[in-house]
Parts: structure tokens; sequence; C-alpha cells
């Protein structure tokens, strides 16, 4: 994949939706190095840690699925908008209290990410976009280039927080490392403002998805359908159903564990004479959706056992790291996961987004559980957290591809964001016991554990949906 090239070739609004999730991470990346270590610096005990975490999480869980579910009504830019306005303020809070309810509040509200990964409606909302605005055969460069972007801003916000507190303590502009952790969050809400600015560039067409059957009529609405290029797997239905109701008897079929069903004609008119914004999902892409739950949830239940705040409590505490070299350290980590989205790509291709996920997600996993081995070698216990970070983003296109390719269009932006709130309501379970472990001094049995979650979500994964790789491979591959 040429980067500079997909930059130039991508349309104006994919690039500004690419600064935004590299501003976003950036921020991300800042406070993930000083989260836990700025809530134990205002005395709030490990297990307390956990429960703030896990309280954020739920939160999160909630605006999110208020904001993703009324995104496309609502207008996508205007909720990315006061999304960022609120990141702006929550850093303000977090420099300014230490009170925890005020904290909780506005790390809720404001999306202080207690990973460097992606919290609250943003990222679901963002790809939504994507998948609208990108043709089917460019999608897997564009996500691969999403997640690179945002991971390359993460990398540089975990370098720069420790060399920003490092330079506050040689130039004594802070008077301890609490007053450091402040100054980062007030770092956190000046890129936080710059994405404001972005999300108000947007245009026009970033809403087009969520609105485009109001704007058409019957005749042109068929059109849209039949020539739209970002259509998934079920596009086969639809165009069945569309002419069905111009009087050609075709029967409506969808694939579902690699068997035909039928359905009735009268029950697919009534899908497609569903308004556009009515509350629910169609029964296909419910029956995917729910399979999709369990998997993405279990292994995010892995996943929130051992964010990157508390791999940084980790190494801060066991090996006694300074904060440039906690910085350096996951600026590492940072930049060999962002550069192993670049051959995501190629291996989607290859091997269909199933298997390419289960080829680097079951590595990742054991690297995750050797980790805690390595406590008394520093550099081997390095080299293991670097193999995970390097294996674990590999599935991110792989497993958009997968998303965006089963799902009907209509039904995109709500599915991604009950996907993405899945997800966080399953993360947020970890971090209490966490807590509870770091308290009695098991803090490394966390990283068997996320390890063991992750294989098992990856063996349902091929379990229920294996068979789906040799159909979408056709799609990506085959230029529409």
């Amino acid at each position: 994949m040429n980067i500079l090239k997909e930059i130039k070739d991508a349309p104006r609004d994919i690039r500004l939706l690419w600064a935004s999730v590299f501003l976003r991470l950036l921020a991300y990346g800042l406070t993930n190095q000083v989260l836990t270590l700025f809530l134990n610096g205002i005395r709030m005990s490990e297990d307390k840690i956990g429960w703030f975490m896990s309280l954020t999480l739920i939160g999160d869980v909630l605006c999110s699925y208020i904001l993703t579910w009324y995104a496309d009504s609502w207008g996508r830019r205007k909720v990315l908008i006061y999304g960022s306005i609120m990141m702006t303020l929550s850093g303000l809070a977090f420099a300014f209290s230490e009170n925890f309810h005020i904290l909780l509040i506005f790390a809720i509200f404001g999306v202080i990410s207690p990973s460097s990964d992606e919290v609250g409606p943003f990222k679901s909302i963002e790809e939504s976009m994507i998948a609208h605005l990108s043709p089917n055969h460019k999608r897997p460069e564009v996500y691969a280039m999403h997640a690179l972007i945002g991971t390359i801003g993460s990398a540089l916000g975990a370098i720069m927080s420790g060399g920003f507190i490092d330079l506050l303590q040689i130039f004594k502009l802070a008077d301890s490392d609490l007053q450091c952790y402040k100054y980062v969050f007030l770092l956190y809400s000046f890129f936080a403002l710059l994405k404001v600015i972005v999300m108000m560039s947007l245009s026009e067409k970033t809403e087009l998805d969520g609105h485009y059957k109001e704007h058409l009529d019957e005749t042109t609405l068929g059109e849209a359908i039949t020539n739209d290029e970002m259509a998934p797997l079920m596009e086969e239905s639809h165009l069945h159903r569309h002419s069905s109701r111009e009087g050609t008897s075709i029967t409506n079929t969808t694939t579902t564990h690699g068997s035909i069903s039928s359905h009735d004609d009268n029950n697919a008119d009534i899908s497609e004479d569903r308004p556009p914004h009515e509350s629910g999902l169609s029964p296909e892409t419910v029956t995917i959706l729910m399979k999709l739950l369990v998997i993405f949830m279990i292994d995010s239940l892995g996943s929130g056992f051992m964010t990157s705040s508390w791999m940084v409590y980790y190494y801060k505490k066991f090996f006694k790291i300074s904060s440039f070299a906690l910085g350096a350290l996951f600026f590492c980590t940072q930049f060999v996961m962002a550069s192993s989205t670049i051959p995501s790509t190629i291996i989607a291709r290859m091997f269909g987004p199933v298997r390419a996920t289960l080829l680097v997600q079951i590595p990742s996993g054991i690297f995750s559980i050797l980790i805690p081995f390595a406590k008394n070698h520093l550099w081997l216990s390095i080299l293991l957290l670097n193999c995970h970070f390097g294996t674990t983003a590999m599935d991110v296109t792989p497993r958009q591809i997968l998303l965006t390719n089963l799902i009907n269009p209509k039904d995109l932006t709500r599915v991604m964001g009950i996907v993405n709130i899945g997800k966080t309501f399953a993360r947020c379970i970890g971090p209490i016991f966490t807590g509870i472990l770091a308290k009695d001094g098991y803090l490394w049995l966390c990283f068997i554990i996320s390890g063991a979650l992750v294989i098992t979500a990856d063996m349902v994964l091929a379990c229920s949906f294996l068979h789906v790789d040799k159909d979408i491979m056709k799609q990506i591959n085959t230029r529409q």
C-alpha cells in the first residue's frame, strides 16, 4: 500500500476523518500514560481506580448508545462536534479538579479513554462515514489508513507525554508529578479543540448515508441500491426485493451459515417500505449482529483486563521505569502496532477477513500470556510486549471489512454503534477485577486472562463466520 498515494487520492472528507482520528488518538495517547498514575496520585487505591475505569466505560456505553443510534437523524457532524467539545471540557476538568465525582462525570461525557484505544461514539460514526464515502474495492486500503494514522497518533501521544513531563521537571515548571499529570490534561484539551475545528470542516456528503433515501423517489431508489458500491453481501437480497415490487416474482434469499433460506415476499416488502430512520433493524442484520456481538464482546472482555493504562502502571511498578522511558516504550509499541496495519490489508485480501483475523489474533493472545513470565528480564518482557502489540492491531482492517460487507448499508451506522457499545460494555468489566488483583499483588495474572479470552473469541469467530471468507474476498478483490 502506497501511503502517500492513498492520502493524495483520498477525498477531502476522508482526509478530514483521518485528521480527526489522528488528533483523537494523539490525545488518548497523552492521557493513557498518566491516567492511572494521576488517579493514584490523588490518593485513589488500586481497586478504586479499577472501579473508576469501569464506571467510565459504562457511562461511555450509555452515551454511545444514544449518540450512535440517533446520529443519522440528528446529524453525524453535529454529534462529532459536540463530542469533541466535551473532550475539551473533560481535559480542563482533570487539570483543575481532584474530586472523584466531578472527574467521573467528565470522564464519561468528555470521553477520557482508560486506554489509548477508542471509546465513545466517534469510531462507529466515522467508520460508517468512510463506508459510505469509499467504493467497495478501495475500502480495505481506506480502513487500513484510518487505523494506521490513528495508531501513529497514539504512539506520538505516548512519547510526547513522557517527554513533556520530563521537560516540566527539568525546567521546574511543576512542583510535583501530580502537577505534571495535570498539565498533560491541559495538552489533551488543546488537541481536542483542534479536533472541533476539523469536525466543523466536514461537508454535507458525510451525512448522505443517513438521509439519501429521503431525497430519492420510488424509481431512483432502486437504481441507487443497484449502483451503490458499498453494498454488502446482502446486496443481492435488496435487488430481489426491488424487482418484486415491479411485478417480477423473485424469491428473496439470504445466506446464513452457508445455507440458503427463503423469506416471504410480503415480509420483504414490509422491510423495504420501512422508513429510513425507524428504530428496527432488518432480520438479516439482527441475525448477523448477534453472532458478531458475542465474538467482539469476548475479545473486548479480554482487552479490558489489561488496558494500556494498567500496562503503564505494571511497568512503572515492577521495573521502576522513568516517565520518558515509559513514553518511549509505549511509543515503540504503538509504532510497531501502526506498522502492522499496513500488511493487514494484504493479509485480508489473500486469506479473507476471518482467516486473517485468526492468523494474527491467536499469536497476539499467546504473547500476552507469556509477558508475566518474563518479569525478571526487562528486555524479554519488552520484546514480548512489542510482539503482542505488533499482532493485536492487524485484525482491525479484516474485522472492519467483515462487518461492513455483511451488514445492510441502511443499518450500518446503528450496527457499528451497537458493536462498539457491546465491546465497551464488555471491556468495562475487566478493570474492576484488575484493580482488585492489583491491590492483592496479582496484576501479572491479568495478562494471562486477557490472552486466554482473546484466543477464545477467535475460536468462536472461526466457527461462526469462516464460511463467508470466499464471498467477501471476491468483493474486495474485484473492481466494481
